[in-house]
């Protein structure tokens, strides 16, 4: 019996930590209609701005899909930048420089990325199945897919109306190395998190992003409420069912008392400790499933 979730007269908990998707797990989200939103309002703001708005979203195109694909070593933020750069100057002979454009972004996400949620009606049972867990003593860890910028994250859960305070750790372009179905990512997250495979379960709703956890030697509960199911997965052989099913799920898990998956700093990089250095030598998967287009990774 495992002593750190384990109480007296009690079952012990089956996990150490639990990870959420964002995007269609706990955010409803009809990715199509979000990305015409996205970039519609990418588009008037550089134009507003001076840019070339066609230039703008090629580039951008260019940094997300190279974001993965890029050697270890760093951050998905720094291969997105070093792609972006080159991309947008060879299109565009332009009078921006790169503050000019960081500037442009962080404008954007500040205050015109809502704008591609505001048709997005939240589902009850995100915030009940977090704080549900939450209030069981369970360290949650938000493992969405890492390619926008932290403040881009936080606004999606706003939109869910889950709070993102009962995260322990929120995956962003920032802090990761690898994304998904890259098993790395999995692996990067285990470590920072300190927590055995076996012991973690992932709840999402992507058969290939969420369900390559399996690879990893992780437990997965797949929601299916907007299942992606691209790749004709069998999903009777895991487990399954609505976010509603899965507040039930929840619900009948006993406390757990670990803190293992708090044990170190959490929001760290994991290029800090070289846990993505372990991460990429463990899983040996540099190129697995690699995506065509980002739009298809959400």
């Amino acid at each position: 019996m495992d002593d750190a979730c384990a109480q007296p007269n009690q079952t012990a908990a089956p996990y150490d930590a639990i990870f959420f998707d964002l995007d269609g797990t706990l955010l409803p989200m009809d990715v199509p209609d979000f990305l015409e939103r996205y970039y519609f309002h990418l588009g008037v703001l550089a134009r507003e701005r001076g840019f070339d708005a066609s230039v703008m979203t090629e580039a951008l195109n260019e940094g997300m899909r190279v974001m993965g694909d890029h050697a270890p070593g760093i951050t998905n933020i720094e291969a997105f930048w070093g792609m972006f750069e080159r991309r947008f100057y060879e299109l565009e002979d332009t009078w921006a420089d790169r503050q000019a454009i960081e500037e442009f972004f962080d404008e954007f996400y500040r205050t015109r990325f809502d704008l591609a949620g505001e048709h997005i009606v939240a589902d009850p049972s995100a915030q009940r199945a977090v704080s549900t867990l939450a209030a069981k003593g369970y360290p949650l860890y938000l493992t969405t897919m890492p390619l926008f910028p932290r403040e881009a994250v936080l606004a999606r859960l706003r939109w869910g109306k889950v709070d993102a305070g009962l995260f322990a750790r929120i995956t962003s372009c920032e802090n990761s190395t690898a994304v998904k179905p890259q098993v790395a990512y999995y692996y990067e997250n285990l470590f920072i998190a300190q927590t055995e495979p076996a012991r973690t379960l992932m709840v999402g709703n992507n058969t290939l992003d969420d369900l390559v956890c399996l690879n990893a030697g992780m437990d997965a509960y797949l929601v299916t409420d907007h299942l992606i199911n691209t790749n004709g997965y069998n999903i009777d052989s895991v487990k399954h069912g609505t976010l509603a099913q899965f507040c039930t799920f929840a619900e009948s898990l006993p406390p757990c008392t670990s803190t293992k998956a708090l044990a170190g700093d959490p929001m760290r990089s994991p290029l800090e400790d070289d846990s993505a250095g372990i991460a990429w030598s463990r899983s040996g998967d540099r190129n697995l499933h690699p995506h065509a287009d980002w739009e298809d990774t959400l």
